[in-house]
């Protein structure tokens, strides 16, 4: 059987760019929108969505952890049906069981702390910068879908359940966001803290977002289709992913610091 050293692969995931950030929040979005297209648009409903949803997942991460390098095209469709995927979790949760928000959000936030503990243990770092073996690469895409779990839950409570709305809610994430940046760039903020940390919130912001760009007006929002809120973001997210394919922006480095 072949050793863990036998089996290092390149790295798996991107550098953490511009682009980077804004097609994670796009996918966040997507996430948020998809999710309600299928369920309700489409009159699929929540366990059926769930259900369908789960599958294409398990196929996308099943050619995901097939590579043997970061393939853009590949790793953001993963990450995508991740964000379905962890906003059908929460909304299953709240919707078909009655857990509260309140407790939701304190149950993905252990959940995701217990990965980070556990891939610490194991790998000794939580640096995206080494993600080059399967078992590591399992604990990133775990805890990927814990962000998003929680960033839904969080999102919608406190948009939601504490009456704040999708607006208020959204600069407020976005606020946090520009924080964590600040704190990076300017106080040295430990780089792996400040990267999963605005992971995190950038699933209540593109939730938020999206929620106030689909939302009927009397719930807050300006009442767009999310059929059309989530083909123009999906759109988006195809040229800049067909951009970095072409481009390598976001691997040159890592396959150059590899092959050093």
């Amino acid at each position: 059987m072949a050793s863990e050293i036998d089996r290092r692969l390149l790295n798996k995931v991107p550098l953490v760019t511009l682009f980077f950030w804004i097609i994670k929040i796009l996918a966040t979005t997507v996430g948020e929108t998809g999710a309600d297209f299928l369920n309700f648009n489409l009159g699929f409903g929540l366990t059926l969505t769930s259900l369908l949803a789960t599958v294409l997942l398990a196929v996308a991460l099943l050619i995901q952890f097939r590579q043997d390098r970061y393939v853009p095209v590949v790793y953001w469709i993963a990450v995508v049906f991740l964000s379905v995927v962890g906003t059908l979790i929460t909304d299953n949760l709240t919707d078909n069981l009655g857990v509260s928000l309140y407790l939701s959000t304190a149950i993905f936030a252990l959940a995701l702390a217990v990965t980070f503990i556990a891939w610490y243990r194991s790998e000794g770092t939580l640096s995206i910068h080494a993600v080059t073996t399967t078992r590591r690469e399992a604990f990133y895409w775990a805890a990927i879908l814990f962000t998003f779990a929680l960033g839904t839950a969080a999102g919608d409570l406190v948009s939601e359940q504490l009456g704040l709305g999708y607006a208020v809610s959204g600069l407020i994430f976005g606020g946090l966001i520009a924080l964590i940046t600040l704190g990076f760039y300017a106080f040295r903020l430990n780089a792996v803290l400040a990267f999963w940390s605005a992971y995190v919130l950038t699933r209540p912001l593109g939730a938020s977002v999206g929620d106030f760009l689909t939302q009927a007006h009397k719930d807050g929002g300006l009442g767009i289709s999310t059929t059309v809120v989530s083909a123009l973001f999906i759109t988006i997210i195809v040229v800049l992913v067909a951009y970095l394919t072409l481009s390598k922006v976001d691997r040159e480095e890592l396959e150059a610091a590899d092959a050093a």
